[in-house]
């Protein structure tokens, strides 16, 4: 849905269709009567009062054959993201009653119900509000023009703009991952990020000639299969004049995973265009950072290839010397993600020697059958930065769980042929086997966490702020990560 948000002083609500106010717990409004009749406000009144006792926390009512109010409650002591999530409430009432046009009376808020509530009311209504429909041959156009009545300070206008990026990097993500394996192949979306460079970004796209002189040999084997190239593309933003040490996102595009020779079952195969979602969530928090102008260095890194089934395909059994000089007996090609991920990490803390480095990928079904699709697997070498992540994620309610890294998991990836082999066939600890892996490939001692998000990328419900499908997880969880700790 197309939502045009429109800011005015004063309006009449004789001249106005359908009217949001906002009242407290037990639905009591404030300031009507500077903007309705004695005997309106007599009528809301009288209506909120009996809806004291609903467990609704949005109601509607006629209060003539011209008007019609919403009533919404706000409760006491609500966070920011609960506040966003009355907001994409609001949506879902709007939208199944398909009205068009409505006016909210800001001036109506009770209380203290924290900073920029509007702003972030309007926030969670505008992200609930994404649709991927572009491949419908019939197009439903729905508009939707919100108007709203009060006073603005500059707080707000300045909150406004940050979460406008927000909104435009979470649905530039939600876009890749809901885009089909057909039309978003890494040719494609290499293509696609360097259009990014309009926005300040600089993007370098490493293509397989360049990839395979680096030695990138663990990601290119991954990619070899398919008839589409393999990439690794760097996005540089550069807000900070000083010389420190940029923050890196490191994030796994498989932008199909068929499971290569260790073929994944028919059933549900389509939904592995999401395996790119990491990728995805990196560049759109680097569009989100450009977009807002944060004052930090800051750059996303993203292996870009397709695991397809060839006569030129990687077998299980391959071995394969990766870029920091190690070698990977690849036993299940299905296990992909973490090969493409262990490159482009050493890549990543040799050639800009960040900070702290964080990586996200729909790496493991385990971590779904240990978390579903309530939190992603946190798994860190360092606590503070576990800590700044996971404070982060629950300001947003992208929500985190750390897991345990432990030296006695080490032996269970050890390989009788290589130095190391891609899956832990002796059973169990899926996901930290997994993390225990990636960190082999952090040689510096970098600060690094590892986001295992395949529970958390793609939705078959929807959220509290998300519809169904691309739920473009990660992207406002780090843009508060970076916000709060490094601007």
């Amino acid at each position: 849905m197309s939502v045009q948000v429109i800011y005015k002083n004063k309006a009449k609500s004789s001249d106005l269709g359908v009217i949001a106010l906002f009242g407290n717990e037990k639905f009591q409004v404030q300031n009507l009567r500077s903007s309705f009749s004695k005997i309106e406000t007599s009528y809301i009144e009288k209506i909120s009062k009996n809806k004291n006792n609903t467990k609704e926390n949005i109601i509607s009512f006629n209060l003539n054959d011209k008007t019609t109010i919403i009533l919404i409650s706000i409760k006491k002591n609500l966070k920011g993201s609960d506040v966003e999530a009355l907001g994409a409430q609001l949506y879902n009432f709007v939208k199944k009653d398909n009205i068009k046009n409505l006016s909210i009376y800001s001036e109506s808020i009770n209380g203290k119900p924290g900073k920029d509530f509007i702003g972030r009311f309007m926030h969670g209504f505008k992200l609930k509000s994404y649709e991927f429909n572009i491949y419908k041959s019939k197009k439903i156009k729905n508009n939707l023009t919100i108007n709203i009545i009060g006073k603005q300070t500059p707080l707000s206008i300045k909150n406004k703009l940050k979460f406008r990026a927000l909104e435009e990097g979470t649905f530039f993500t939600r876009d890749l991952v809901s885009e089909p394996g057909n039309i978003l192949h890494p040719d494609e979306y290499a293509k696609r990020l360097i259009k990014l460079r309009k926005y300040g970004l600089k993007v370098t796209v490493y293509d397989q000639k360049k990839l395979k002189k680096l030695g990138c040999n663990a990601l290119l084997g991954v990619g070899q299969g398919s008839i589409r190239g393999s990439y690794l593309v760097t996005v540089e933003w550069k807000g900070n004049k000083s010389k420190s040490k940029p923050l890196a996102f490191i994030g796994k595009g498989v932008c199909f995973d068929t499971g290569g020779y260790s073929l994944k079952p028919a059933r549900f195969m389509e939904d592995m265009t999401y395996d790119m979602a990491g990728s995805a969530a990196v560049v759109g928090l680097m569009k989100t950072l450009a977009l807002r102008k944060a004052k930090i260095n800051v750059v996303g890194v993203v292996g870009l290839v397709e695991n397809m089934v060839s006569g030129n395909a990687q077998r299980p059994g391959d071995i394969v010397k990766s870029y920091s000089g190690k070698t990977i007996e690849v036993l299940n090609t299905d296990a992909e993600g973490r090969l493409v991920l262990a490159d482009a990490l050493t890549f990543t803390e040799k050639k800009f020697k960040p900070e702290l480095m964080v990586d996200l990928a729909t790496l493991t079904g385990a971590i779904i059958v240990s978390l579903g699709s309530e939190y992603a697997g946190l798994f860190s070498n360092d606590d503070k930065l576990s800590k700044q992540l996971l404070e982060a994620g629950e300001r947003v309610d992208e929500k985190l769980w750390r897991m345990p890294l432990h030296k006695n998991f080490d032996k269970l990836m050890d390989s009788k042929n290589a130095d190391m082999q891609n899956i832990n066939y002796v059973g169990g600890a899926g996901s930290t086997t997994a993390a225990q892996f990636l960190q082999r490939f952090i040689l510096n001692k970098t600060s690094w966490a590892h986001l295992d998000i395949a529970g958390m990328a793609f939705s078959k419900y929807g959220g509290a702020i998300n519809p169904t499908g691309a739920t473009g997880y990660g992207v406002r969880l780090l843009n508060q990560f970076v916000e709060d700790n490094y601007e």
